[in-house]
């Protein structure tokens, strides 16, 4: 991976927060892919030495808020101050170089592993955007105002694009330029439950997507051979992976599953081919959630641990 400066370590990120969705539980979704030991087998597989962090709540200010004045945001200071955290340690680990695989944790924090990916790319190569593979059953890019829910889950990837501004002093307003995504170089896969008001705003900033429509349609390979080529062959890549992108069939322990998903074939064929398009820098896998249908959690957690291993190109392993 031609992107890659220490190819020696893989950084795990264990971020374990739940606020931005409405039930708990995600924050429990890592330790679950973790006590399987699918690290344990990647770093003998590929020569690899694990290097873990754990975020957790309880180490910021606004732990305990649920603040819902304003805009009717809920918890907004405890998600932004989160997703922060989440974004100084993919930086600080994507800085030097290294594979940053980023375990959630509910979908809010994305906008802290991307706007970390993409300030440490600019820093390393002199400017360089990062390419953005949004993979998920719904769109995740409303903002404060289109919301109906008012949950941060989904508006990651507004406030990562600069689409959303901060509401007020707290709330995602440590997003700098920096930090900023280019919307010219992401790509969603995978759509299927998205608000009136995200088509409106998909439309309206020309951002490629491909629903569970177009992927029957055309079929997986051809979505990723027009999903790499309109991000450029020379482009860093960051994935963001939730669980529910895949069918409820393969995926049933998730917040808000939907049917008529990707197969668990499509969802590693969709990681395989990030892998080899050698681009593939950092890596979300969120919305695991153990407190729901548990008695098929491991049915939930063995696709996860499989499209972690087709990234990392381990698919056998």
């Amino acid at each position: 991976m031609r992107f890659l400066a220490d190819r020696k370590h893989l950084a795990i990120i264990a971020a374990k927060f739940s606020c931005g969705a409405p039930r708990a539980g995600a924050e429990k979704g890592p330790e679950a892919i973790i006590r399987t030991g699918v690290f344990n087998d990647i770093a003998k597989k590929a020569n690899l030495s694990l290097v873990f962090e754990t975020l957790a709540p309880g180490d910021h200010p606004h732990q305990t808020l649920s603040d819902t004045s304003i805009l009717g945001l809920k918890r907004p200071l405890e998600v932004s101050a989160d997703a922060q955290r989440v974004s100084s340690s993919v930086y600080q680990q994507a800085r030097l170089g290294r594979f940053v695989l980023t375990l959630g944790g509910d979908h809010s924090i994305g906008a802290g592993t991307v706007s970390g990916t993409a300030k440490a790319i600019r820093e390393r190569f002199q400017g360089q955007d990062i390419g953005v593979l949004w993979i998920d059953a719904h769109a995740d890019i409303n903002t404060p105002e289109t919301s109906v829910s008012k949950r941060l889950h989904g508006m990651p990837v507004a406030f990562a694009s600069g689409i959303a501004k901060s509401p007020q002093e707290g709330v995602f307003d440590w997003l700098e330029e920096s930090h900023i995504i280019d919307l010219g170089k992401f790509v969603y896969i995978g759509l299927r439950d998205v608000d009136e008001a995200e088509k409106e705003i998909i439309a309206r900033n020309n951002i490629k997507a491909f629903t569970m429509d177009d992927i029957r349609r055309i079929g997986i390979e051809t979505v990723m051979d027009e999903a790499l080529d309109y991000i450029g062959k020379e482009t860093p890549v960051h994935a963001s992976y939730d669980i529910d992108s895949l069918d409820p069939e393969w995926a049933p322990s998730t917040g808000f599953p939907v049917p008529s998903g990707l197969s668990l074939n499509e969802g590693m064929l969709v990681a395989k081919r990030l892998h080899e398009s050698g681009n593939l820098i950092t890596l979300d896998l969120v919305e695991i959630n153990p407190d729901i249908a548990t008695a098929r959690l491991d049915v939930t957690v063995n696709a996860g641990c499989e499209l972690i291993k087709n990234g990392l190109g381990l698919g056998d392993c």
